[in-house]
């Protein structure tokens, strides 16, 4: 379960920032997950909570932002919704699309006191 890992990255992305700006406790973070991205968001939440114990972020609520899968479809010359990573273009049929959105994940915000 790489959603563990990826939970520990953002604790310490987390951590970072609450010292930098001298907070005493996370309040909140907001995430932006791609639906290409491979994360699976109510696996994050648990890894979150769980590497959250005992830290300055303890009890921070994690809101997951759903970012929909979009890409370049090469024989349309044309942005196309993509609902899995390699999922053919929705017009024509072809699998020569690039993903152009949606395998992000990126912290979008945190609350802090």
């Amino acid at each position: 379960m790489h959603e563990m890992s990826l939970a520990e990255g953002v604790l310490q992305l987390v951590e970072d920032t609450a010292r930098r700006e001298g907070a005493r406790r996370v309040k909140l973070v907001v995430l932006e997950i791609g639906r290409l991205s491979s994360v699976e968001p109510e696996a994050l939440k648990f890894c979150f909570e769980a590497v959250t114990h005992g830290s300055i972020a303890a009890g921070a609520a994690l809101d997951i932002v759903d970012v929909p899968g979009a890409g370049w479809c090469l024989p349309c010359a044309a942005t196309v919704p993509l609902q899995e990573i390699y999922g053919a273009c929705p017009n024509c049929g072809s699998h020569q699309v690039q993903p152009t959105a949606g395998t992000e994940m990126r912290v979008r915000e945190i609350e802090i006191d």
